[in-house]
């Protein structure tokens, strides 16, 4: 048991497309930045100019695995937040520490964490008791990792691990319900019930935001619309109003930079334009829809028609993705990834029946890719198609896209701050004596 002061809790949730940290009891994360860093291995530059210009990057000497096995194990520097990505670099890489919802680089992640609390929130972590959102599907050498990191390095006085799922149904005031969490990296749905997520009938898919802007990228390439990164052009003004746009050659961008550049801008497509069809989407019923325009940051306007309905569609009807040129890749997984719909349905036939009639009537969506318009309203439309007659099927979503995009996080600091709670934390003091496999017991 933690009795420390009353100091307020931190409280983390890193997900796969962008980290969210702020203090326990308040209603939004103070700092929101991406999930993914830069990294420029100190072997390959020779220049030591290229890595002065830091930004607000972060300084910790990294000494970590290169991205490329086949490198000798050298130095490489790494940019955390939005600005330090911003600034193009030299041979910089973008690289993420999760994959399929599963931490692959620790040394990122210290790097994210270590951005979070000194760059971002100004505190030190030695004063402050950590909440941690975790993924339902977390494996205890995962949380064992995260607890010895936290206490070791970080030297915390408490940690808590809780469940994504869990921290989205305390922030709607509900202990039984179905989240749908659809994020950048996966969508998951899974049954919360009485605070505990039943592990069982947990369902997901790799279809997240990330996978949307991939689709989205490539259908606007297929049409000859090329995305210009942001550092690749100059736009001079020749006379009041008019801007003329001067292509900037830099050979030593990394192709990874590249996409990261264009992703940002496509996604800010995706989410400014998209909406979620009524019906199943239709090539020949939206091929005359009204274009609706955009415009690129290079000046060119670009006119943007049926995409903005069959893109959100492929989160109904994955196959969909096959029929967008260039997503071949796709095709290997295709088979197995089923809808939205189809996964609430086989993940509520996986729980007890006593407890699906409550299931179907409190499901709710949450994270970054479900606050897209008409989300809710299409999917409880075919839930309604699709499930028993006897089911009263409710989708909820909060009105405020904020809190939809931070759900996970607001639970966490709804539930740190509850004075019920402060004898949950596993403390430093219990971490010394039991040691990190004892995370498993104080955060089932």
């Amino acid at each position: 048991m933690y009795g420390g002061d009353e100091v307020s809790a931190i409280v983390i949730d890193l997900g796969s497309h962008t980290c969210k940290a702020g203090y326990a009891g308040e209603d939004a994360p103070k700092a929101v930045f991406p999930s993914v860093v830069g990294s420029i291995d100190q072997m390959e530059v020779d220049d030591p100019a290229n890595t002065e210009n830091s930004g607000s990057g972060n300084d910790s000497k990294n000494t970590g695995r290169p991205f490329d096995s086949e490198k000798t194990k050298g130095k490489r520097k790494l940019y955390v937040g939005s600005q330090a990505l911003g600034h193009r670099r030299d041979h910089m890489e973008v690289l993420s520490p999760i994959k399929d919802g599963v931490v692959v680089d620790w040394d990122i992640v210290d790097s994210i964490w270590d951005h979070a609390f000194r760059e971002c929130l100004l505190v030190d972590p030695k004063e402050h008791p950590m909440l941690l959102a975790e993924p339902s599907s977390n494996t205890q050498q995962q949380r064992e990792r995260t607890a010895q990191l936290m206490f070791e390095k970080y030297e915390v006085p408490a940690l808590f691990l809780a469940k994504n799922a869990v921290l989205t149904s305390f922030a709607s005031g509900r202990a039984t319900s179905l989240v749908v969490d659809s994020g950048g990296g996966s969508t998951t749905v899974a049954p919360v019930h009485d605070g505990y997520v039943l592990q069982k009938a947990v369902a997901s898919s790799p279809i997240g935001g990330e996978f949307l802007t991939e689709c989205m990228m490539k259908s606007l390439e297929s049409k000859g619309i090329s995305i210009k990164p942001r550092y690749s052009f100059k736009r001079k003004e020749t006379r009041p109003g008019d801007f003329q746009t001067v292509d900037v050659d830099f050979p030593n961008t990394t192709e990874s930079y590249k996409l990261y550049s264009q992703r940002v801008i496509a996604s800010d497509i995706k989410e400014c334009v998209c909406r979620a069809p009524d019906t199943p989407f239709d090539e020949s019923a939206y091929s005359n829809i009204p274009m609706t325009p955009y415009e690129l940051p290079d000046g060119q306007t670009i006119e943007i028609g049926a995409d903005r309905f069959k893109v959100p569609d492929v989160l109904f009807n994955p196959s969909l993705a096959q029929t967008i040129p260039n997503m071949e890749s796709f095709a290997d997984i295709a088979p197995s990834v089923r809808g939205l719909p189809q996964m609430v349905i086989e993940s509520i036939n996986k729980c007890d029946v006593d407890i699906r009639r409550e299931l179907f009537s409190s499901i709710l969506l949450a994270g970054g890719t479900a606050s897209m318009q008409q989300l809710k309203e299409r999917l409880e439309k075919d839930l309604l198609e699709e499930s028993p007659q006897t089911a009263r099927v409710k989708v909820l979503a909060s009105g405020n896209s904020t809190e939809r995009r931070f759900s996970v996080w607001i639970g966490g600091s709804i539930l740190a701050s509850l004075g019920s709670f402060q004898q949950m934390w596993f403390s430093k003091a219990e971490y010394e004596e039991h040691g990190a496999s004892y995370i498993q017991r104080k955060c089932p």
